[in-house]
C-alpha cells in the first residue's frame, strides 16, 4: 500500500502534466488523486504506518482511550479524526485566502479599474515598451498575483501590438516578470501564500531577501533582449479599442475608488496578520467585505439601471476560477496524504543525505517546477521539512544546518524564489504561463525556442545574486 500511494501520485501527476493531450481537466485529476490517496492510506494504515510510527504513537499517548480499541480502529481514529481534519484545516485557510483575493481582483477588473494603469502606456519604441511592460508587470504581480497580472497585461498587449509574434515576445516577458514579481511578495504567488500562511516565511523576511534576486531574474532577460530588438511597434487603433466595451454605468471616480479599495484590501492583509495574530484569510475576507459593502451602496444609489447591469460581488463571484481552487484542494490533499503516511520524510532524509545543500535542493525544485506545477512541489517541500524553532536549534547536533530551516531561513526564502521563477523556463510551468498560452494561443515550441533560455539565464542569475547577498 505504501508503494501504491506513490504510484497513484505519479500517475496523477502525469495526467495533470498532459492535461491538454488527454483532455481531462487537471482539477478533476487532482481531486481524484487527492481523495484516492487518503482512501488507500486509511485502508492500508496498518501496513503503511505500523504501531511504532512516531506520529501514531504520540496520538495514542495523548488519547489513551483510543488505545483500548482494536488496532485497525485506532488507525481509523488517527487518520480520519486527527490527520485528515488537521490538514484540511490548513488547506482551507489557503483556499479561502485565494477565493477572497480572486474575488477582489475580479470585481476591480470587471469595473475596468486596472485600465487606469494600463491605458497610460503610450510608447511605441520596442525596447522602451519591453522595459515598461516588464517593470509594471513585476510590481503589479507583487501586489495582485502572477496569474491575474498576466491576464491584465495580455489584455493591454492586444490593444497596442497587432503583430502576433511581436506580441508573443512581450507576452513571454510578462510571464517572466509576473513570476519574478510574485516570488518576493507574500501575496504575489500561491506558493509564497502557502509558505507565509504556514509560518515558514514572514513579510519582513521575504521582501528584503528576495527583492533583488527576483529583480535580477527579470533584468537579465530584459538586457539580453534589448540588444536584439529594433524599431517601433506597428500603430494600433487605440482610440476605438479603448472605447469598445467601456463600462458606462460607473464614473471614473468610482473606478478609481474601487481600484484603491481593492489594492488597499490586498495590502492590508499582512498588516492585519501582524496586528491581530489572526490567520491571513480572515484579513482577506475582511477586505472583501469592505469592497462588497462599497459596491452594494454604489449600485443602490443608481436606481435607474437594470439589475442585470449591476456588477456586485454576489454576481461577479460566479466568475472566479473555481476549477483552479479545486485543483489546489486536490493537489494539497494528495501531498498531505504522502506527508502523513511518511513518504515525504523518507524523501527528505534521502535528499539531505545525498545533497545536504539548500542551494542544490532548491535549484532542482525550481527546475522541476518548469515541468510540474510549483504548488505541489512547494507543498511537498513543506511536508519534507518543518520550520525549526530556537529551542530545537539549541539542542541540535548540527545547529548550523538546522538554522537554515528557521522561520525566514535560507531554505524557505530560496524555495520561494526557485519555485516562483523556475516555472518561467517553460510555458506550462506556471499559472501565468498557462494563462498566457491559452489567451494568446502561444505554441509550446515557440516559447521553448524564444523565451526559455532567457528565463533560465535570469533564474540562475537570481540564484547567484541570492548567494552573494546571503552567503553560500
Amino acid at each position: 500500500m505504501f508503494e501504491l500511494m506513490v504510484i497513484l501520485f505519479i500517475v496523477g501527476y502525469v495526467f495533470i502534466a498532459l492535461e491538454h493531450t488527454v483532455n481531462i481537466n487537471k482539477a478533476a485529476t487532482a481531486l481524484f488523486m487527492g481523495i484516492s490517496l487518503w482512501v488507500v492510506y486509511i485502508l492500508g494504515a496498518e501496513s503503511i504506518l505500523g504501531p511504532s510510527s512516531p506520529n501514531f504513537s504520540e496520538f495514542i499517548n495523548i488519547h489513551p482511550q483510543v488505545a483500548q480499541l482494536p488496532i485497525y480502529e485506532q488507525f481509523i481514529h488517527f487518520i480520519a479524526e486527527n490527520e485528515l481534519l488537521k490538514y484540511f484545516a490548513e488547506v482551507s485557510e489557503i483556499l479561502f485566502f485565494l477565493m477572497g483575493a480572486m474575488t477582489i481582483v475580479e470585481i476591480v477588473d470587471q469595473h475596468e479599474g486596472f485600465s487606469i494603469i494600463t491605458n497610460r502606456i503610450t510608447t511605441r519604441n520596442k525596447v522602451k515598451l519591453l522595459w515598461v511592460i516588464g517593470i509594471i508587470t513585476f510590481f503589479m504581480s507583487s501586489i495582485l498575483d502572477n496569474l491575474t497580472t498576466a491576464i491584465v497585461m495580455v489584455a493591454l498587449l492586444r490593444k497596442i501590438i497587432p503583430d502576433k509574434h511581436e506580441r508573443w515576445l512581450m507576452a513571454g516577458i510578462i510571464v517572466i516578470a509576473a513570476n519574478a514579481g510574485g516570488a518576493w511578495s507574500p501575496i504575489g504567488d500561491v506558493t509564497t501564500i502557502m509558505l507565509w500562511i504556514n509560518g515558514n516565511i514572514t513579510s519582513a523576511g521575504i521582501i528584503p531577501s528576495l527583492f533583488l534576486p527576483s529583480l535580477i531574474s527579470l533584468i537579465v532577460p530584459l538586457v539580453i533582449l534589448s540588444f536584439t530588438l529594433k524599431g517601433k511597434v506597428e500603430q494600433h487603433k487605440l482610440e476605438s479599442a479603448e472605447k469598445h466595451g467601456k463600462n458606462k454605468i460607473i464614473t471614473d471616480n468610482e473606478r478609481w475608488v474601487l481600484l484603491a479599495l481593492g489594492v488597499a484590501a490586498l495590502l492590508f492583509v499582512p498588516v492585519f496578520k501582524v496586528t491581530t495574530h489572526l490567520p491571513p484569510f480572515m484579513g482577506m475576507l475582511l477586505g472583501l467585505s469592505v469592497v462588497w459593502i462599497f459596491t452594494e451602496i454604489m449600485y443602490h444609489r443608481k436606481k435607474d439601471i437594470d439589475k442585470n447591469e449591476k456588477l456586485t460581488v454576489s454576481r461577479v463571484i460566479k466568475n472566479i476560477d473555481v476549477p483552479t481552487i479545486l485543483f489546489f484542494l486536490g493537489i494539497l490533499m494528495a501531498v498531505n496524504a504522502l506527508q502523513s503516511a511518511g513518504h515525504l520524510a523518507l524523501l527528505s532524509s534521502t535528499l539531505d543525505k545525498h545533497l545536504n545543500n539548500v542551494y542544490s535542493i532548491n535549484t532542482i525544485i525550481g527546475l522541476l517546477s518548469s515541468i510540474i506545477d510549483n504548488v505541489p512541489l512547494v507543498a511537498a517541500a513543506m511536508g519534507m521539512h518543518t520550520v525549526a524553532t530556537p529551542e530545537a536549534l539549541a539542542i541540535a547536533s548540527n545547529p548550523d544546518y538546522l538554522q537554515l530551516f528557521l522561520q525566514d531561513g535560507k531554505f524557505w526564502t530560496l524555495l520561494a524564489y526557485c519555485a516562483g521563477t523556475g516555472g518561467s523556463i517553460l510555458i506550462i510551468g506556471s499559472a501565468a504561463g498557462v494563462a498566457v498560452m491559452g489567451l494568446e494561443k502561444m505554441e509550446f515550441g515557440w516559447y521553448l525556442k524564444k523565451i526559455s533560455l532567457l528565463a533560465m539565464a535570469g533564474y540562475f542569475a537570481g540564484i547567484a545574486c541570492y548567494a552573494l547577498q546571503n552567503g553560500f
